[in-house]
């Protein structure tokens, strides 16, 4: 049986906490109570943790090509995971998703007029 290098053990250990931090997201969006906190969860997590399983492939192949599109492939999550959560976020407020009940500051309280539908 041959003997794991340390290329072996950082691949193992990315891959580790990668997957642990793509679990705590699943869990976040589980467990936690609003969609803007799931949102969170979701994004911040999950962005990390795909990362660092896109960053053990490119340790583990090392040609070119894997760690070109590994490379291409974080920085794409890293664009447009922000964005995406924004978006999602900005949407379900103006849905009027309801907060958490225990949510005490609303900074846009106030802000978006009411629709014509909410009017009738």
């Amino acid at each position: 049986m041959a003997e794991a290098s340390w290329v072996d053990w950082i691949v193992a250990f990315l891959l580790l906490a990668g997957g642990f931090f793509v679990f705590v997201a699943g869990l976040g969006i589980l467990r936690l109570p609003d969609v803007l906190i799931r949102m969170h969860a979701s994004t911040k997590a999950g962005t990390l943790g795909a990362g660092l399983i896109f960053i053990a492939v490119a340790v583990h192949f090392g040609d070119t090509v894997s760690v070109s599109l590994a490379i291409l492939t974080v920085v794409f999550l890293l664009i447009t995971a922000p964005v995406a959560a924004h978006t999602i976020g900005r949407a379900a407020y103006r849905m009027r998703v309801a907060l958490w009940d225990k949510t005490h500051l609303d900074e846009w309280k106030g802000q978006y007029a009411p629709k014509e539908r909410d009017k009738r």
